[in-house]
């Protein structure tokens, strides 16, 4: 099972990451912009990543004890929520991250980091 360390780990190891605590949560941000693209909630079990709002409804019916949103919050935002129990590996975690990484990068800053990959759906 992966846990909130793993997460730490991951998001620190990607390109201008930077962790800072808002709403009274770890955020994950890209330091020159400041953009979050992911955080930890509900006591380190949930993560939260940037998500097309168009691709969400796909990955919650696909695999709805993995993904979900927080109704009321999460409809007005490119956002969705991951149970961390629910991934199968730190492999997934990794992937999940990247995603949501790439999609918080500027072209700029995506195009410097080509290991990482063009912007790609779980």
């Amino acid at each position: 099972m992966v846990t909130a360390d793993d997460v730490r780990r991951i998001a620190l190891s990607l390109p201008r990451a930077q962790e800072k605590l808002a709403w009274g949560m770890p955020t994950f941000r890209l330091e020159a912009r400041g953009r979050i693209f992911a955080s930890l909630d509900d006591e380190d079990r949930v993560l939260g990543v940037k998500c097309p709002k168009e691709d969400r409804a796909g990955l919650i019916a696909a695999e709805p004890a993995k993904f979900f949103l927080r109704e009321g919050h999460d409809d007005h935002y490119a956002w969705l929520r991951v149970r961390l129990a629910a991934l199968d590996d730190e492999a997934e975690l990794r992937a999940v991250l990247e995603d949501s990484w790439r999609q918080a990068a500027s072209a700029r800053l995506r195009d410097a980091h080509p290991e990482l990959g063009p912007r790609q759906g779980r």
